[in-house]
């Protein structure tokens, strides 16, 4: 048998998530932290290189941030996803090619996902639930 408390707090979190563009945030800060581990120049070789080398570090940390404050402060979703998908584009020629293009396709697709939620959107019933309203009708 399930733990109550537990059962609450799964369900506590459920809401928050249904209440924000809960995946959006999460691809474009997966997508930030993705491009941050593939790269290879130590900050001091960064800061020798100039401005290049510190944007390929920037540009990251700022789409990592950008998805936390989607996430956080879902109010401004459409600024934080319109500038997280300029950053994703910018740091294929910034870092590595985007992280190898796995960062920066995260990226992009968390920003999109970010910009077209909705927030006044009746919750999605399950197909197990439609399937069992029909039965009793």
């Amino acid at each position: 048998m399930a733990d109550p408390g537990r059962r609450t707090a799964r369900a506590a979190f459920r809401d928050w998530r249904g209440r924000r563009p809960f995946w959006g945030g999460l691809l474009l800060a997966l997508g930030g932290a993705e491009i941050l581990l593939t790269e290879k120049a130590s900050l001091k070789v960064v800061m020798h290189i100039g401005m290049q080398g510190l944007a390929g570090y920037l540009l990251p940390t700022l789409m990592l941030l950008l998805g936390v404050l989607v996430l956080f402060n879902p109010a401004q979703r459409l600024f934080y996803s319109i500038v997280g998908v300029l950053v994703s584009l910018g740091s294929w020629l910034t870092s590595n090619l985007g992280g190898f293009f796995i960062g920066l396709l995260l990226g992009v697709v968390g920003s999109c996902l970010a910009f077209g939620w909705l927030p006044d959107q009746e919750a999605r019933v399950s197909r197990r639930q439609r399937r069992r309203e029909r039965a009793r009708a």
